[in-house]
């Protein structure tokens, strides 16, 4: 199908390219941007006045609940409510039930995800037999299967020999490893560790818990070489480390959540349940810290950490709630307000969801390697078309997601998606 798309803003961060102009779309691959020949023959025109074209944003942590916790979340409403907020290409954990541990559980994954042609699916293969910290993986098995990683989810590794022999393994042969640092011991709470959480009899999640995984992530980095990926910062002193680690040169990438980038403790207010996040909301001073390096290039990219949850599970007390929020659809759109709030350009903003993702991604999104996250001839038609301009209120009727608990419900967002175009074809269109 030939799709042309007239007199949007054509926005590329990774290009730098910021014009009014048309895109052209034949066999999934844009074949002309800008200027479009008069020969060009379209099968349906779509009229982009007034309307942002990006590249189709890049979700770096996603969780699709299937299989296993299809009660949260199926693969096909997760996936559309992936598509209605203009995300194209996205990276699932491995947490499921069962555990993303074996090929043929990946590569049935994928299956199901081709087949609803909705967005890419990009699995995280588990860095461990069942998540458990004990035994390693067929690393190379599941790669073949389509993983573009390895991870733990949430779930730490408590014996530092077996991650040590994980990113000797890892580097051996390329792979990259995806780690939440988090302290095995001291990061049991449900609260970051506080006035607020000391005042509201809350179990508290230290700074240090976070600090001290890093630490170990570096020197085991340091003696290995692996590539790694930190996942969800939280903390002011946890970016600093990030920070020298870059200065030094260590092989690591990371990425903060649109709660982290937004919220503090301060808004769990009166036990408020849709603020039960992990990891815990911390200090303002550790979100502008995060809202700092966001913008200056520390971090690498912003995630949803979609995580829809079922409504009997939020409804129990704040300690007891089950952590999470639907974040997919709102991506876009707390980024913007960011991007807004810092006084960023446009094509600024939108790098962190677009060529920040993909950086990290690298070599492992194969044939999209060479074109994801921006507009190219050539390249495959992965696009975003969104009114910057337009407000939405979030309620749960406005999700696609099964999960309808965020903690943002009832704020009017920037970023309103028109429409999402995925290998050339229209995957979403707003009524």
């Amino acid at each position: 199908m030939k799709i042309l798309i007239r007199g949007g803003r054509l926005i590329d961060p990774a290009t730098g390219r910021d014009e009014v102009g048309d895109v052209a779309i034949a066999a999934g691959r844009i074949v002309a941007l800008g200027n479009v020949n008069a020969d060009f023959h379209a099968n349906r025109t779509i009229d982009a006045t007034g309307l942002v074209v990006a590249p189709g944003l890049v979700d770096l942590a996603v969780r699709l609940r299937e299989p296993g916790h299809e009660h949260e979340g199926m693969l096909e409403s997760e996936m559309a409510a992936a598509v209605a907020g203009g995300v194209t290409s996205l990276v699932c954990l491995p947490d499921t039930d069962p555990v993303l541990d074996e090929p043929g559980l990946v590569e049935m994954l994928k299956f199901r995800a081709r087949n609803l042609n909705l967005a890419h699916l990009y699995p995280l293969g588990a860095l461990t037999r069942g998540l458990q910290g004990e035994v390693l993986t067929e690393m190379a098995e599941l790669t073949e299967a389509g993983c573009v990683g390895f991870s733990q989810a949430e779930v730490a590794v408590k014996d530092t020999l077996v991650l040590h022999r994980a990113l000797q393994y890892a580097s051996t042969f390329g792979y990259s490893v995806w780690l939440r640092p988090n302290d095995a011991y001291l990061g049991n709470g449900v609260a970051a560790k506080g006035p607020l959480a000391t005042r509201m009899g809350l179990s508290g999640v230290p700074v240090i818990a976070e600090t001290i995984a890093l630490n170990t992530i570096f020197e085991l980095v340091r003696d290995t070489g692996a590539r790694v990926h930190l996942c969800r910062l939280s903390s002011a002193a946890g970016i600093e480390l990030v920070r020298r680690a870059k200065a030094e040169g260590l092989p690591v990438t990371c990425d903060v959540s649109i709660h982290q980038l937004h919220l503090t403790d301060v808004d769990i207010g009166y036990f408020n349940a849709a603020m039960r996040l992990t990891p815990p909301l911390r200090q303002q001073r550790d979100r502008d810290a995060i809202r700092a390096a966001l913008a200056d290039g520390t971090v690498d990219a912003l995630v949803s950490d979609h995580t829809p949850v079922d409504a009997d599970a939020k409804t129990l007390p704040f300690a007891e709630a089950e952590p999470g929020a639907t974040g997919l659809e709102l991506l876009l759109s707390l980024a913007l307000k960011w991007g807004a709030d810092a006084g960023l350009s446009l094509p600024k903003t939108l790098a962190t969801v677009t060529r920040g993702p993909v950086a990290v991604l690298g070599d492992a999104l194969g044939s999209l390697s060479a074109s994801a996250g921006r507009l190219v001839d050539g390249g495959v038609a992965d696009l975003c078309l969104f009114d910057a301009a337009a407000y939405w209120p979030v309620t749960g009727a406005a999700l696609k997601s099964q999960g309808r608990h965020t903690p943002f419900a009832g704020l009017e967002l920037p970023g309103r998606v028109r429409c999402t175009v995925v290998s050339g074809h229209v995957a979403f269109e707003a009524s």
